[in-house]
């Protein structure tokens, strides 16, 4: 695909519902009593991937556009799926069903697309067999029997939401307490959805404490626009010469905003306005502004809360004057693709100063860039990262796999060029 360019962008948009919280609203209204009625739901090909796996489970789930009706069976109402459960090209779909079904009173397997089976699961399936849980492989397909569970005491090795969210999942059938220790904090829309329905569990700073639950009672969901793709948006404000872009309703959740303390480390001209609570998550309106923007560290306890926003805080990077440094960022490599490599490599393709180091990178920034001939790697946040990259670069570029990008942003490039003038 050829990516056209825009001079300025300017206007109102809004984004697609938060795919964490999607696909989180799906799973535990598929555990919970009751019907789950979720608003803003998220349309990208990873969350209905969870939606086909807990229908193969004998959930009945209603989808009409956003708007989407689960009926749960309760924590004990699963039914054993007749095929191998296929979650598409969703690592949060994969690592969190590991969770749930380790409990169960049934056998099970997964597989997904040919990047899943690639992507890394030890780091799931080792705390989860602590638990009791037996699951065969380190790559899908893999092989759960389902196991009665106990709960543990356990310090997380690196800051991983779908792993904690795993854990957390396991210790709502596990006889005992599980207590979960994080180094740094992670996003922690489960544990916010899980009190909501009343599910035992408490959290006291970085520590999260599980008991055995007997039931969830069923929410209304309102699930608000992802700020990982309302970041798209708000750097392509940021680095375009006179433009300016409103975000309307995006999840604002503390674990999640990151970006924007890096973008106002690095200049940027950001206005948070609207400020509200839905359904326990805080909810904004962002505008950004053209800003002469400069460079900074990216590294320590902050990395979690945008570690899926690197790919585009690195083209805001190429357009602040000098050295932005991204460390502490080994998590990029076991995304959809290996995102430390990817971005060093496309990058470079426009004759942009950057250097891959163990975990992340070093962008010498400020400096004009041609276009290229992009690979995305399948990976959707590379797709719309490259893009928002390419509008300032001399010349054409392409991206090889646009379609990608609907994992997250089915829209994408109808809002993107809507906002062009």
């Amino acid at each position: 695909m050829l990516i056209k360019k825009i001079k300025k962008a300017s206007g109102v948009v809004k984004v697609p519902g938060d795919k964490s919280i999607s696909h989180r609203a799906v799973m535990l209204g598929a555990l919970a009593d009751g019907i789950t009625e979720i608003s803003g739901f998220l349309q990208g090909a990873d969350c209905l991937s969870t939606i086909d796996c807990f229908r193969n489970m004998g959930i009945n789930i209603n989808v009409n556009g956003e708007n989407v009706t689960v009926k749960g069976s309760g924590l004990n109402g699963l039914k054993a799926p007749e095929k191998m459960l296929y979650t598409g090209n969703s690592g949060t779909t994969t690592r969190l069903l590991c969770g749930i079904l380790a409990g169960q009173n049934f056998d099970s397997s997964i597989t997904g697309d040919a990047s899943i089976q690639k992507r890394p699961m030890k780091r799931v399936t080792e705390p989860l067999s602590l638990m009791g849980a037996h699951i065969e492989n380190e790559y899908c397909p893999l092989y759960i029997k389902g196991s009665p569970l106990h709960g543990i005491d356990y310090k997380m090795p690196v800051a991983s939401a779908q792993v904690k969210t795993a854990v957390i999942l396991a210790g709502l059938y596990a006889e005992g307490k599980t207590i979960i220790r994080e180094a740094e904090k992670s996003r922690d829309h489960t544990e916010l959805m899980l009190g909501a329905m009343g599910a035992d569990i408490s959290v006291n700073g970085l520590n999260i404490t599980v008991n055995k639950t007997a039931s969830l009672s069923a929410v209304k969901a309102d699930v608000p626009g992802d700020i990982s793709s309302a970041a798209f948006f708000m750097v392509l404000g940021l680095i375009l010469p006179n433009s300016e872009i409103t975000v309307t309703n995006v999840g604002v959740n503390p674990t999640r905003t990151g970006i924007i303390d890096v973008l106002q480390d690095m200049g940027a001209n950001i206005k948070i306005e609207n400020i509200r609570s839905s359904a326990g998550e805080s909810v904004a309106d962002i505008t950004v502004r053209s800003s002469q923007l400069h460079s900074t560290v990216i590294s320590g306890d902050i990395i979690p809360r945008l570690i899926d926003e690197l790919p585009i805080i690195a083209v805001a990077a190429v357009f602040a004057n000098g050295e932005t440094v991204i460390k502490d960022a080994q998590e990029l490599k076991v995304k959809e693709t290996n995102r430390i490599r990817a971005v060093v490599d496309e990058f470079s393709k426009c004759g942009i100063d950057i250097t891959e180091t163990d975990d992340g990178m070093i962008i010498n920034g400020g400096k004009s860039i041609h276009g290229a001939d992009f690979k995305t790697y399948g990976d959707h946040r590379m797709a719309m990262s490259l893009t928002v990259l390419a509008q300032l670069a001399d010349g054409q570029s392409t991206l090889d796999d646009s379609d990608c990008a609907c994992v997250s942003y089915p829209s994408f490039f109808k809002d993107f060029y809507n906002l062009g003038n």
